[in-house]
């Protein structure tokens, strides 16, 4: 009988240590001042870059884990220093990995390395998807790319919103609309190198938390891209289109229900991210009750707060356990049956924003303060609920999954 085990193997744990260090020793000392300048943390990425944490191989031996667990190992110890830097370190590797996903072998092996540069030389890239009217609701996208065939180029016109590193990046992932009678179907990834004209960065945001992470709107206006910019080719997405019109009149839910498996197993690495930060508040807040005296005793000689620990600590362990299992699920090609992806990023989300609330409520007006750090993790930890599906739409996907029926 095969063993079951949920230890970590040797590689991980190193892996893991590493990282721990470098969020201990580079990431938490700056996470402050970065916060309070709501700027990208360029020292640090460079840090990040000339240990290897900013790299696309670090990335790629994550992701290849055979065990689904090395991007959400990885992306617990980098929020667990802090959410805003740990995004601003981690946000190129969103549109590393739509590239990886849709490109050719020629397109990664020429845009990826341009997304991260070198430490000598850092890039960005952006990942460029949200609309003002199309977050959640993907199907209403207005951003269009039209096939200009006498100069084999497409031509980009609208507007991006919520975009990590959006305007700033070297080079930006674009999803565009190609065809607006397939709905999400009918999209496609499209390369924007260094310098193209027509592209500009409209608002930064000026946000509640994860303020060392740049984001901003994308504006594109009349924005040409060569034809070999748009991701997997024209022949294959010709084939495409036309699958899923044949699809659309004969089986249309069915290939909804594709797209959805699709979005699922990328939500557990956001899981890990709320699994770091919720880990962090509660061992701040463990370590003030051990230390805070109240009446001549530690405070967490209370039930009152004990057990508010106790409920923490077994809330992040269950969070953590879901972003495993359903890691191992979407590496291994396990159907998410119950919508399993969904669950880890649900529950993590709101243990997030529930744990980091205690921690403050434990250190009481300290708490309150900027002074102790879980004030910046409470206001970090509310972006977990609302990005990659807010937890309206994860409690959406798993009754429509459950139940079998179109609940709106």
């Amino acid at each position: 009988m095969a063993e079951f085990t949920l230890e970590l193997n040797d590689d991980q744990k190193q892996v893991r240590d590493w990282l721990h260090g470098f969020a201990a020793d580079v990431i938490r000392p700056a996470a402050s001042e970065w916060d309070e300048r709501e700027e990208t943390p360029w020292p640090v990425i460079q840090e990040a870059a000339k240990v290897g944490i900013y790299s696309l191989d670090f990335y790629a031996q994550q992701f290849f884990d055979p065990t689904g667990l090395g991007i959400p190992v990885a992306m617990e110890e980098l929020f667990w220093g802090d959410a805003g830097i740990a995004l601003s370190i981690v946000g190129t590797g969103l549109a590393a990995v739509g590239v990886l996903a849709n490109g050719t072998e020629e397109q990664i092996g020429t845009w990826i390395p341009q997304m991260y540069g070198d430490a000598d030389d850092v890039k960005l890239a952006a990942f460029c998807s949200s609309e003002p009217d199309a977050g959640s609701d993907v199907a209403s996208m207005r951003t269009r790319a039209v096939y200009d065939a006498a100069k084999d180029e497409w031509v980009l016109n609208g507007t991006k919103t919520w975009a990590t590193n959006g305007g700033i990046a070297n080079v930006h992932v674009v999803v565009a609309v190609v065809d607006a009678e397939l709905g999400s179907k009918g999209h496609a990834s499209f390369i924007v190198p260094p310098g193209t004209p027509g592209l500009s960065q409209g608002q930064k945001f000026k946000k509640h938390g994860i303020r060392a992470s740049h984001t901003a709107e994308v504006v594109l206006e009349d924005v040409r891209v060569p034809g070999h910019c748009l991701l997997g080719g024209k022949e294959k997405l010709d084939e495409r289109l036309a699958r899923a019109r044949e699809r659309a009149k004969s089986g249309g839910e069915r290939v909804k229900n594709a797209a959805m498996a699709t979005f699922e197993a990328s939500r557990p690495a956001v899981g890990a991210m709320a699994v770091g930060t919720a880990r962090a508040a509660y061992e701040v807040a463990l370590d003030y009750a051990r230390t805070r005296t109240q009446f001549g005793r530690p405070i967490i000689d209370n039930q009152g707060i004990a057990f508010q620990l106790a409920d923490m600590r077994t809330r992040i362990d269950a969070a953590r356990l879901l972003v495993w299992r359903a890691s191992w699920m979407a590496t291994t090609n396990k159907p998410f049956t119950s919508a399993e992806g969904s669950m880890s990023k649900l529950f993590a989300s709101e243990t997030a924003k529930q744990v980091t609330a205690q921690a403050v409520q434990i250190l009481g007006g300290n708490g309150f303060t900027r002074e102790y750090p879980v004030e910046r993790m409470h206001r970090d930890a509310a972006i977990y609920t609302i990005f990659e599906g807010t937890s309206e739409i994860q409690r959406l996907v798993i009754a429509r999954t459950l139940s079998g029926m179109p609940i709106r």
